[in-house]
């Protein structure tokens, strides 16, 4: 399988840990913002990522992604059958990709990605915006997450990659956020980070964060 897109993205990670964790292998292929390339968009006509081609099957989008594969190799599962545990999961990778994602891409567009990748500038205005906007979010998660455990039950799901995902990305702005106020999200974050299939897409996104981090 090709994936496209950096692991910057959250959505990017998502579908790396979902694949990961299910033992599916895959290739990076270019693509974002400001990318032309006709392979690019052959799999995403509108330019966004992520996207894949699984041996001639395309689809972009990161849910549609995670769940194709979830379709794909069962197991581990990641989205469970029981009906409000599913619609929980669900929920957690909506607030992900359109709350949690739509503040915090203010600031990781505007003082990262336009000024450090695309040299275009950023506005700070904006990534102030965002910055006003993720307290209420990270309150609402700190009233949610488990003193033990996960998201949704007692198993790791798409939920935790979801919004684990969005932490992880955040790390790339600084300041990041500071999770000592908030110290049951702070034990779940550390939790996440020793599953196996985190480790190893961290593993792989080390030389890009490395680079990132050290422009100035």
């Amino acid at each position: 399988m090709k994936l496209y897109g950096a692991l910057i993205s959250p959505f990017v990670r998502k579908v790396a840990l979902v694949a990961t964790a299910k033992g599916i292998a895959f290739e990076s292929g270019r693509g974002g913002p400001g990318v032309t390339d006709p392979e690019f968009l052959a799999v995403s006509p509108f330019g966004k990522i992520p996207a894949i081609n699984d041996d001639g099957f395309i689809l972009a989008d990161s849910t549609a992604i995670a769940l194709y594969l979830e379709a794909k190799v069962p197991e581990p599962v990641l989205l469970p059958a029981e009906p409000q545990a599913r619609g929980r999961v669900i929920w957690f990778d909506e607030v992900a990709d359109t709350i949690f994602a739509v503040s915090g891409l203010k600031i990781l567009f505007n003082r990262v990605v336009g000024p450090k990748l695309m040299q275009i500038g950023g506005d700070e205005e904006l990534a102030r915006q965002g910055e006003a906007e993720l307290p209420r979010i990270l309150d609402y998660l700190e009233g949610v997450v488990p003193e033990q455990g996960w998201l949704v039950g007692e198993s790791l799901t798409l939920a935790d990659y979801s919004i684990g995902s969005m932490f992880c990305t955040m790390e790339y702005c600084l300041p990041c956020i500071d999770l000592t106020l908030r110290p049951r999200t702070a034990a779940w974050y550390a939790r996440l980070q020793t599953d196996d299939a985190w480790v190893q897409v961290a593993t792989r996104e080390e030389r890009l964060r490395q680079r990132i981090m050290a422009l100035a």
